[in-house]
């Protein structure tokens, strides 16, 4: 496949109000559903379509109750980043695997055992692992 970098490239714009943020982040997540069988075929993924997407929406349930209208205009902004990326086969199969679809919430950890680790921040969160 052949790359066209302006193929999926949108201005950056803030949104009007509620109303247009949730038609955005609709937009955005349809796209990206749409997309999982073509994603499955692009990097040659060991997994179904139906984990791709099952992966997207719990991406998206996850900041499901954001509502600071700058804070969901910079979701939207780095997930069609993301999209866009994916989507012209600019990452390879690690990050996809790593990034899209592994889960990366962390468990909780005491102040002593972030201290073992040499660390107190929770901000600090490993890269993708090379799965």
């Amino acid at each position: 496949m052949t790359t066209i970098p302006a193929r999926l490239a949108q201005a950056t714009r803030a949104s009007a109000g509620p109303s247009d943020a949730r038609r955005r982040t609709l937009q955005l997540y349809r796209d990206w559903y749409r997309s999982a069988p073509e994603i499955v075929d692009l990097y040659a993924l060991n997994v179904s379509p139906a984990f791709i997407r099952a992966s997207i929406r719990t991406r998206f349930e996850k900041n499901r109750y954001v509502t600071d209208p700058r804070a969901v205009d910079v979701l939207l902004l780095k997930s069609r980043q993301e999209y866009q990326e994916t989507m012209n086969c600019w990452k390879q199969t690690d990050h996809i695997m790593g990034i899209l679809l592994q889960n990366n919430v962390r468990p909780q950890r005491s102040f002593l055992q972030r201290f073992y680790e040499g660390r107190d921040e929770e901000a600090v969160i490993p890269a993708a692992s090379g799965v």
